[in-house]
């Protein structure tokens, strides 16, 4: 039995192709497999803090030394990363907005990436000191895009700052095993949205049966 963490950063509603598509997966996901549970968090629609001075005083003093106010600073923090800790398959929704990611989803990553918790430091491997601190878990990333061209070699590779972005960040906590599935052309024809739609639920109905 597995844990899933199920996540949308679009601040949209029924309108949102990424919303639609972690929904539609994670109900084909639980009909898969009927024993797994799931953590829902809508990001959009209730967004975490940002990062402020408090949190950053308190997640760079020694946890033995931490004052009630400290503690505070980092409560939010401290419960998204059990709930990562505790998923074993994230499952995620997150558009594109200026060749990157939504500002609620980098509130996101930057409460969960925290040395301690997520990450080491350690100072004897000069090398590489950075050791991530989370192992064994697979994830979901599902985006939707406003155009087409983005990977690779493509017309708009050099501008995607969304996927490559997600592995190096999710990489450095120890999350490598990542899967992107792409909904795009929502600015161009209906056709080729609905083309593009079709080929993310066939692509996301193998996955989930898997």
């Amino acid at each position: 039995m597995a844990h899933l963490l199920h996540l949308d950063s679009s601040p949209r509603g029924e309108r949102s192709h990424s919303r639609r598509m972690t929904r539609e997966f994670v109900e084909a996901w639980k009909q898969n497999h009927p024993h797994d549970t799931v953590t829902y968090r809508d990001l959009g629609r209730n967004p975490v803090p940002h990062v402020d001075e408090a949190w950053i005083a308190a997640a760079y003093t020694d946890p033995e030394q931490h004052t009630p106010d400290l503690q505070e600073a980092l409560k939010v923090s401290d419960r998204l990363i059990d709930e990562i800790i505790a998923a074993d398959i994230l499952i995620v929704g997150v558009p594109m907005y200026n060749f990157s990611v939504p500002s609620t989803f980098k509130a996101y990553i930057d409460q969960i990436v925290r040395m301690g918790r997520t990450f080491a430091i350690d100072p004897a491997d000069a090398e590489d000191p950075y050791k991530p601190l989370l192992h064994g878990k697979k994830m979901f990333v599902i985006t939707a895009r406003g155009g087409s061209g983005f990977g690779p070699g493509e017309r708009y590779g050099h501008m995607n700052h969304q996927d490559p972005y997600l592995r190096v960040v999710f990489g450095f906590i120890g999350i490598t095993n990542i899967t992107f599935i792409h909904v795009e052309n929502e600015e161009h024809s209906s056709e080729s949205l609905a083309a593009s739609i079709a080929a993310a639920q066939t692509q996301l109905a193998e996955l989930a049966a898997a």
